[in-house]
């Protein structure tokens, strides 16, 4: 079990104390940008109570929270195709790899047949490789693929972080403002 701190913060200068699991430098960094928002909201109007600035403030987070997870509705929806299409191509990619095995199974049995023909021998090896090329570009199309996975899933990872951080973020405004 993670262990709780408590960090005192400063926010439109007072003091408040948090407790959470995360880093006291995490929870700094938070209470750093909130105050920022805040002190942007009272410099705008500076007759706001401070409930009201609080109120502006975690609004303005808010609505920062909902076009973030907007955004982030919506690369989930771009990359679906994508995903699809990988899917469709790992299938296609299996099935190859499985004609690959029998062919190369059946190249070996007829090896000997191959060498007693010379005319099956040339056809035979020009076949081979042909098909070596086409594994190839196949391999090629299937390490392309891979790469784009692997951005996809790191821009969606990258995103999931950044949905919880925002996440808890909410709740420790929430938390905060005794919601």
């Amino acid at each position: 079990m993670t262990e709780k701190r408590k960090v005192i913060v400063k926010i439109n200068g007072q003091d408040y104390t948090v407790i959470g699991e995360e880093s006291e430098e995490y929870v700094h960094h938070i209470a750093s940008y909130i105050d920022s928002k805040m002190k942007e909201i009272i410099n705008k109007n500076n007759k706001f109570s401070q409930s009201m600035a609080a109120i502006l403030t975690a609004f303005t987070i808010t609505d920062e929270y909902y076009k973030v997870k907007l955004d982030l509705e919506d690369l989930k929806e771009e990359i679906k195709e994508p995903f699809e299409e990988l899917e469709r191509l790992r299938e296609e990619n299996e099935d190859m790899k499985s004609n690959y095995e029998k062919i190369k199974s059946e190249r070996d049995e007829s090896k000997e047949e191959l060498y007693n023909v010379k005319n099956e021998k040339e056809k035979n090896s020009t076949l081979a490789r042909d098909f070596k090329d086409s594994l190839l570009l196949k391999e090629k199309e299937l390490e392309e693929s891979e790469r784009m996975i692997n951005g996809l899933q790191n821009k969606l990872f990258e995103n999931q972080v950044e949905l919880v951080r925002l996440k808890k973020e909410l709740e420790e405004l929430k938390n905060e403002y005794g919601h």
